[in-house]
């Protein structure tokens, strides 16, 4: 495989470095939560080989959040392992498949890196970034092996209803086609979400993780959802071949979270509320940028408008030397007027520092 370094990692707060950057709208996740806030025991844990499939206790608790059996459960090293092993299982050189765009960049590269032919079904900020069922269809091919979306979508925050999920879940077994469904930002909607995927059809194939809504990415553990358990089990095969199984140190800590959920959630889903607002007033002050809004999720994907007379290049240079960080629209194959802003890692004085630092970047690259 002809692997490639995506611009979504390379220019990573990780890879930049945390104590360069001030302020950080890049996150793509809630805040990250030290380890004592789970209040773990883990003093007795024996270090062994854990079960392959995935702690049974942890897939419990994740089969009953999606309405399926322990059977349909399959932990993984975060969701970004998961879209690896579904895209390597599923599809070979020369094998097409549909995927939205833009996307998170693991859902167009791995694929890429196997040699497949991709047609993008490109959402664009004038319909609202809604995904148009009937324009997805016409991209099918006999030939077609895989569907791939996200809802809540990253980097958009635009979610799917249920109807319309349905309606590409029945595409998807009419024509014989998998459908995978990035659901990583499932846990935080503000409006009413669907089932999880892969409980309402046997094609589809549900992904999510401990990363975003709980804001504990250092632990690695992620989760695919899928009916046909024998695909789960080509999916078994390729995780043991990985790695064999997961940490058991890291499955235990994702167990205490995710029993947490229900408390846990009430809360980040105020954060996020309270932020989004601030985004929002912002953006009602800064005419220069135009948006729309997000309806799950914790990032938002605005562009600076065509009209403002503003050098892009001019704009991220004077972002920078303001040691504010966001995901620029490279990051996800599109016009660097847009960018990805992460709401839900800053705190509340970060992220209105950030977006002055826009506003100040904007006057600083005025044609």
């Amino acid at each position: 495989m002809r692997y490639v370094r995506m611009p979504i990692e390379v220019e990573s707060p990780e890879e930049q470095g945390y104590d360069t950057i001030r302020f950080n709208l890049s996150e793509s996740s809630i805040r990250d939560r030290p380890l004592s806030d789970l209040r773990l025991k883990l003093d007795n844990l024996v270090l062994a080989y854990g079960a392959h499939r995935g702690s049974s206790q942890l897939r419990t608790l994740i089969a009953e959040r999606a309405g399926v059996s322990d059977l349909h459960v399959l932990t993984t090293a975060g969701a970004a392992g998961a879209l690896f092993i579904i895209a390597t299982t599923l599809l070979e050189k020369g094998d097409h498949l549909v995927v939205v765009r833009p996307n998170y960049a693991t859902n167009l590269e791995t694929p890429r890196a196997i040699g497949c032919e991709i047609s993008t079904l490109d959402l664009k900020f004038e319909d609202g970034f809604a995904l148009d069922v009937r324009a997805l269809e016409k991209l099918l091919r006999p030939s077609t092996k895989l569907i791939s979306i996200t809802t809540p979508h990253n980097p958009t925050g635009v979610a799917l209803n249920e109807g319309k999920l349905q309606a590409i879940l029945a595409l998807g077994e009419q024509r014989g086609i998998k459908v995978l469904v990035d659901e990583t930002y499932r846990d935080m909607s503000f409006v009413p979400k669907p089932p999880v995927a892969a409980s309402m059809s046997p094609n589809a194939i549900s992904v999510s993780s401990m990363s975003k809504s709980y804001g504990i990415p250092g632990i690695r553990v992620g989760w695919i959802v899928c009916q046909d358990v024998k695909l789960i089990d080509r999916f078994l095969a390729a995780k043991e071949q990985i790695g064999i199984c997961g940490s058991i140190i890291d499955e235990e800590i994702a167990e205490v979270a995710l029993a947490d959920a229900p408390h846990f959630l009430i809360g980040i889903d105020k954060q996020l509320r309270s932020a989004l607002s601030i985004i929002e007033q912002w953006l009602a002050r800064e005419q220069r940028m135009e948006w729309v809004k997000p309806e799950g999720g914790c990032v938002c994907f605005p562009r600076i408008r065509a009209d403002a007379a503003i050098d892009t290049e001019k704009f991220y240079k004077a972002l920078a030397d303001r040691e504010t960080l966001v995901g620029a629209g490279h990051w996800f194959e599109q016009d660097r007027r847009h960018m990805r802003i992460g709401y839900g890692w800053p705190l509340e004085d970060e992220l209105k520092g950030g977006l002055a630092a826009i506003s100040s970047s904007l006057d600083a690259a005025k044609r």
